[in-house]
C-alpha cells in the first residue's frame, strides 16, 4: 500500500497531462482522483499544504509541481528514458520546459478557459467529467458565482489578456513547426522531455485523439471558433503524429 501512486489532477491541464503522459509512458500503474477547481483548494491544502495540481502521492508522501514531478518520475523510473545523456541536451529540454511551462503556456491558457468560463454547464462538463451528474449539476450552479474568481487565479484580466494568449500560441505553434521542419524531433532525433512537454500543452489547442485530451460535445462556438485558428498549422499536426506514435493508453490501475 506504501508503493501506491495516485495522481491528484484537473482533468484538461497541461500540466497535469505531462505527468499522465509521463507515467504512462514508463508504464507506471497508478490511480487517478480528478479534482473539482474551487472545491480541490481545501481538499489538497489539508493532505500537501499547497491548492496547486498537479500532484504526485506515493505513499504518505506528496510532492507538487509538474516539472518536479516528471524529474522524480525520471529518477525514479529511468526506463524509457525522457532525458537525453549529454549535458548541454539536458538543459535544451529544461529551457524548452522553461518555456511552455513559464511563458506560453499561462498565457495560452486565458485563450483558451475564457470561452470556456463563459459557459458555465460546459465548463462544468469539462471540469466534471469524472463526477457523477448531480455533481456536475451542483457545480455548474457554482460557476457563475465564481467566475471573477476563476478569471483572476487564471490570468484573465481583460479582452488584452486572451488576445496574448492568441499571441502566445501562435508563437509557440511557430517554434515547434521551424523546429522540426528538418526533425520530427524536438532535439536530438528522438523521442525526448521535450517533445512530451510541447505536445502535451498544445494538445489542449489541438486536441489529438486520445482519451486524456478529448473533450466533451458538443463545443461552445466560441471555443470552436478559438480552436479553429490552428487545426491547420504544421505545428499542429507534429502534435497529432506525436501523440499517434508516443502517446500510451493510460496506465490507470
Amino acid at each position: 500500500m506504501s508503493d501506491e501512486v495516485e495522481l491528484l489532477q484537473f482533468l484538461y491541464s497541461p500540466y497535469n497531462e505531462k505527468v499522465r503522459w509521463a507515467l504512462d509512458y514508463k508504464e507506471v500503474p497508478h490511480r487517478r482522483r480528478s479534482l473539482l477547481p474551487g472545491p480541490h483548494r481545501a481538499y489538497l491544502k489539508k493532505r500537501c499544504g499547497q491548492a496547486l495540481t498537479p500532484v504526485l502521492r506515493q505513499g504518505q508522501h506528496y510532492l507538487s509541481g509538474s516539472a518536479e514531478i516528471l524529474a522524480a518520475i525520471e529518477q525514479r523510473w529511468p526506463e524509457p528514458a525522457l532525458m537525453p545523456a549529454g549535458a548541454a541536451e539536458r538543459r535544451l529540454v529544461l529551457d524548452i520546459q522553461r518555456r511552455f511551462d513559464v511563458d506560453w503556456g499561462p498565457r495560452m491558457r486565458c485563450a483558451l478557459l475564457a470561452p470556456i468560463i463563459a459557459d458555465s454547464r460546459y465548463f462544468a462538463a469539462v471540469f466534471g467529467a469524472d463526477h457523477p451528474g448531480y455533481v456536475q449539476a451542483l457545480y455548474r450552479w457554482t460557476v457563475p458565482l465564481a467566475r471573477p474568481l476563476i478569471r483572476r487565479a487564471n490570468g484573465i484580466r481583460d479582452q488584452g489578456s486572451v488576445e496574448d494568449g492568441i499571441a502566445a500560441a501562435d508563437e509557440a505553434f511557430g517554434f515547434i513547426a521551424r523546429r522540426t521542419q528538418d526533425n520530427r524531433y524536438l532535439l536530438g532525433g528522438r523521442f525526448t522531455l521535450a517533445d512530451l512537454v510541447a505536445a502535451a500543452h498544445l494538445a489542449m489547442l489541438v486536441e489529438p485523439h486520445h482519451p486524456d485530451t478529448l473533450r466533451p460535445r458538443p463545443m461552445p462556438v466560441a471555443l470552436e471558433q478559438r480552436l479553429a485558428r490552428w487545426q491547420s498549422h504544421a505545428g499542429a499536426e507534429w502534435v497529432r503524429e506525436i501523440y499517434r506514435k508516443h502517446r500510451p493508453s493510460p496506465r490507470v490501475a
